[in-house]
Parts: C-alpha cells; structure tokens; sequence
C-alpha cells in the first residue's frame, strides 16, 4: 500500500464517521415533527425486528405531527407497541387506518439535555476520527521504516501532514454540524 492509498483510505473512513454522524443528528428531537425520528424505530413484524419505514409510509403533515400508514393494516398495534416502547416520549394515536402523533414542544429542561446529548455525540465521532488519524500514521510510519517499499521520510511527513489536515477539516465539520442542531434544538 503507498502512502497515498492510505491517506485517501483515512479520508474516507473519516468522511463515513461524517455522514454517520449527520444521521445520527437527524433523528434527535427539536421540537419539529421530522420523519427522521422515527424512521428507523424498530417494530416487531412477524417475528423480526424491521425498521418503521420498510412496513409503514411516514409523512409529516404538520409542523408538529406524523403521519404513520402502515402498508399492512394489521400491522398497526405492532407499531403502536414499537413507537410506545422506542422510548421517544410520544404518544402514537390510532385514527383509522393510519396512526397520528403529535410531537410536544420540548421543556427548557429537555432541550438543555438534548444539547449535550448532540455534544456528546459529536466528541465520540471525533474520537473516532482521531483513532482512523492514530491508524494510518502507523500505517504510514510503518511504510517508511520497511526499506523493501523505497519511500522516503519526506513522503511520509507529507502523508502525515495530508492526514492531520484531513483530521481538522473533518473535527470541524463535525463542531459546525453540532453547532447547527443545538441552535436549532435551543430555538423554540
């Protein structure tokens, strides 16, 4: 492996913890009804356990409810035990064929706990980054004390300097990402 392989593989690993990341904000709570939070749920159908979005339709249809049609409409008390069980704080009402829930603004107190779940969040996905950074100047270091490979010390200082670089770029994606949801989160 050279070393730039390595730095385009430490990239896009960190680039993976990213996206991980944004998902993982998606489904935290802020107030406003997003079929993020509880796309991903897992409901007991049959046996197993499948996410709420493979067995239901989910639309928002105000800024403060969902919609759930489940496609099998004897489905609709599994989902209504998986939502209640999720430990999401809602309370899923059956209508019909389709079941409501209203998202309840969220207390002064919830949010300041939202906030430093999100932050918390955000310092294990830099961990996370740090170790790929920790991994591939091994590698790196590696590649330049076997002499079978002829790379120089200087190539490897410039893959280490691409990967430190790549490191910050990413840690202050992940700070601005953080920053966005708790602002939106503290706004009511």
């Amino acid at each position: 492996m050279s070393i730039n392989d390595e730095t385009k593989d430490c990239r896009s690993r960190m680039d993976k913890t990213v996206n991980y990341f944004g998902k993982e904000l998606h489904g935290v709570r802020t107030g406003r009804a997003t079929t993020a939070l509880i796309e991903y749920v897992k409901i007991d159908y049959y046996g197993s356990p499948t996410d709420l979005k493979d067995i239901a339709g989910i639309s928002v249809s105000e800024a403060t409810q969902l919609i759930v049609k489940p496609y099998d409409p004897a489905s609709k008390n599994d989902i209504i035990k998986g939502l209640e069980s999720a430990n999401l704080g809602l309370n899923p009402q059956s209508e019909g064929d389709m079941i409501r829930i209203n998202i309840p603004a969220p207390s002064a107190e919830r949010r300041a706990q939202l906030v430093g779940q999100i932050k918390k969040m955000a310092e294990e996905s830099k961990i996370v980054i740090r170790n790929e950074r920790r991994d591939a100047i091994k590698h790196i270091d590696a590649l330049v004390k076997d002499k079978s490979n002829a790379i120089s010390e200087d190539d490897g200082k410039h893959g280490k300097d691409e990967i430190e670089t790549a490191t910050k770029k990413h840690i202050s994606k992940i700070d601005e990402m953080c920053e966005t949801k708790a602002k939106e989160i503290e706004t009511i």
